[in-house]
């Protein structure tokens, strides 16, 4: 995931998608060798000359300013995130080197906290993806069939990224799949970008590019979003269909730690879905021999 690379990558894909016509732009009917604006047309429409711009792409100008990025965003139409993702990209040298990667947990606040949460499934990820915990519920409705205490242990931490391209289980269980994958990428294109110097979220994407093709052809294309809300359909193997809204919050410890929370509508088929699941989890005995995470976790 090098910086020049990645922000080439960002903005050939971000060219391509806009026509001239929808900018303003006269494409005289002329027939044209590269999809979307050429670099000419977006450096007109941001107001900065052919050259620097064309430097910006490849790379060899690490000191944009606000003002020329600002403009850029403008001209390409972008997505708060994608404007954000954009300078995050294009300013490699301000981020800073980190320590030697760590067993990261959740806070004994924040786990104390999901226990407490009873009736709503909660799970605690890290900036890849990884469970750091989750209560009773949360654990029987994305990942019953591994062990319920798979977050606390190394080689054996679930990543929610991995599973949903690797795990046969993780895929069953999202009834509209593509839009959950198109979600998960997403997320980890803007992570990468927020933190270009993490080998282990580097060393998830090439994993997963080699072993998923599908996960390989939406990564090239490049989406940006951080998905903070929206709606869940599942194909549960214990309750059933379950239509559940999800809430991801940002933690306070930083790091890129945030709690996934689902809820179901009061009064719907959902609801008692989840209550059926929760009686059930609550009465289950832990098996030994359950099941790990395909692939090896971070």
């Amino acid at each position: 995931m090098e910086n020049p690379a990645e922000l080439s990558d960002f903005l050939r894909t971000r060219r391509a998608r806009l026509q001239p016509e929808e900018v303003g732009l006269t494409a005289y009917g002329v027939r044209r060798r590269v999809p979307g604006l050429r670099r000419e047309e977006l450096a007109q429409l941001a107001g900065v000359s052919v050259t620097y711009y064309t430097r910006l792409e490849q790379g060899q100008s690490h000191n944009a300013s606000d003002e020329v990025l600002d403009a850029l965003a403008r001209a390409l139409r972008l997505s708060a995130d994608e404007h954000a993702h954009l300078r995050n990209l294009a300013r490699p040298g301000r981020a800073r080197s980190r320590p030697a990667e760590r067993f990261e947990r959740a806070r004994a606040g924040t786990r104390q906290l999901i226990d407490a949460m009873v009736g709503v499934p909660a799970v605690v990820v890290g900036r890849r993806n990884e469970v750091l915990a989750w209560n009773t519920l949360g654990h029987a409705l994305l990942a019953g069939h591994l062990a319920a205490d798979a977050p606390d242990h190394r080689g054996e931490r679930p990543n929610l990224s991995r599973m949903l391209f690797l795990d046969p289980h993780s895929r069953d269980l999202h009834r509209h799949w593509e839009d959950e994958a198109r979600v998960h990428v997403a997320y980890l294109r803007l992570s990468a970008g927020r933190h270009p110097e993490d080998r282990e979220l580097a060393a998830l994407v090439g994993e997963l590019a080699m072993k998923s093709p599908e996960f390989g052809g939406l990564w090239a294309r490049h989406p940006v979003n951080d998905c903070l809300y929206g709606t869940k359909v599942l194909r549960h193997p214990v309750v059933g269909a379950l239509e559940l809204a999800f809430e991801a919050m940002p933690l306070p410890e930083g790091g890129g730690h945030r709690m996934l929370l689902y809820s179901a509508g009061p009064g719907t088929p959902s609801e008692a879905g989840l209550r059926l699941l929760g009686t059930a989890a609550a009465s289950a005995v832990p098996a030994s021999g359950a099941t790990r995470p395909a692939g090896s976790p971070l």
